[in-house]
């Protein structure tokens, strides 16, 4: 007899639990220090940015859901507005707004490739992509190194052999690549990239008229509401004023530290038990990789400090590391802190959590 529903979704869950590979949701404690989130500026909780967002809120239309698709009653002339500030941002022709940053890229590559086009993605390249290209009409997909512009090249020169119709220009290559890595926090070689690719267009008005007819992520679905608009714009605006660059200079300030800090840990950064890259990360996500990730990571978070355990099949076998993501609402105590608690933990290898509360 076939198992039933529930039965195949229980052995499916009691595999992934045998494997330490189950996924849970969890509550972060409103009194923990974030090491974890990507809100590497703190906007989320600056009270500068809360005053305008709420003011801009009070002065604009009395709407707060979005009333559909954007192809029906979902888009507005704020949207299209928002669109155009954002573009003029980032030196493109236009923008063109999804509900998040998987629908973009799902939605992309499932419906732009055409037929007998090539994508060539890096390695590292986040699982939206990756969606996309499941759903993708390209005719091959390649990656390359991760980070390795010398195999991009060869790989797009592989293209071009292998393919007359590439090597006339009759079909499209597509590169796929992330300015910043979530894992390791390292960040692409976008000059060097662009040098060996050559032309590359951001958004063409083309591109947009063409992604709102084919892109479902972008058809079937409810728009973003008024407010998540507001909160964007207000951010934009915050940006273009510069009223972020202080944090950003804090933060990169914490980045240095901590990389120094660690890196004076006993017998690092050759320590089989943590092991710390010897090059200062050119973003706030420190990979600290480790072959007891969850112990490390439950040691810090008893202790107050929220970080994240990071695995296989998530990262390769091997590479399993804890994430340490700093922010500019981060203080140098908070860092010293939790460097202290490291130190503690690779002092008695791994073994024991050690008790400590955050200080907030």
């Amino acid at each position: 007899m076939a198992p039933t529903l529930s039965e195949s979704m229980r052995t499916a869950l009691a595999s992934r639990a045998r494997k330490s590979s189950l996924r849970t949701l969890s509550v972060v404690p409103p009194d923990s220090v974030d090491f974890s989130s990507n809100d590497f500026l703190s906007l989320s909780v600056s009270a500068a940015l809360h005053g305008s967002f709420v003011e801009n809120l009070r002065t604009g239309p009395l709407r707060l859901g979005s009333g559909g698709s954007r192809l029906l009653d979902g888009n507005s002339e704020y949207a299209t507005a928002l669109e155009a500030t954002i573009a003029s941002f980032h030196n493109a022709e236009v923008g063109c707004l999804f509900n998040s940053g998987f629908d973009a890229n799902a939605g992309f590559f499932a419906c732009v490739p055409q037929p007998g086009d090539v994508i060539v993605y890096d390695a590292a390249i986040h699982a939206s992509v990756h969606e996309g290209m499941r759903q993708s009409r390209a005719g091959v997909r390649a990656p390359f190194e991760h980070n390795d512009v010398g195999d991009l090249e060869r790989v797009l020169q592989k293209a071009v052999a292998e393919d007359a119709q590439v090597k006339r220009g009759e079909r499209n290559v597509f590169v796929a690549v992330e300015s910043l890595y979530s894992m390791d926090g390292d960040v692409a070689p976008l000059k060097e990239i662009v040098e060996v690719v050559e032309p590359i267009i951001l958004c063409s008005p083309l591109t947009k008229e063409y992604l709102i007819n084919y892109a479902r992520p972008l058809i079937y679905t409810t728009f973003m509401s008024y407010p998540s608009l507001v909160a964007i714009r207000t951010v934009y605006d915050l940006m273009m004023s510069g009223g972020t660059a202080a944090a950003a200079a804090h933060l990169w300030k914490l980045v240095v530290h901590l990389h120094t800090r660690l890196l004076a840990l006993p017998h690092c950064p050759t320590n089989p038990i943590l092991r710390i890259p010897k090059q200062c990360p050119q973003s706030p996500i420190f990979a600290l990789l480790t072959p007891q990730p969850r112990s490390l990571a439950r040691t810090c978070q008893e202790a107050g400090y929220v970080v994240r355990a990071i695995v296989a099949p998530t990262v390769p076998l091997g590479m399993e590391r804890v994430r340490v993501c700093l922010h500019a609402g981060n203080s140098l105590a908070e860092v010293e802190a939790l460097v202290g608690i490291i130190r503690k933990w690779v002092q008695t290898g791994g073994s024991r959590s050690v008790k400590h509360k955050a200080k907030i």
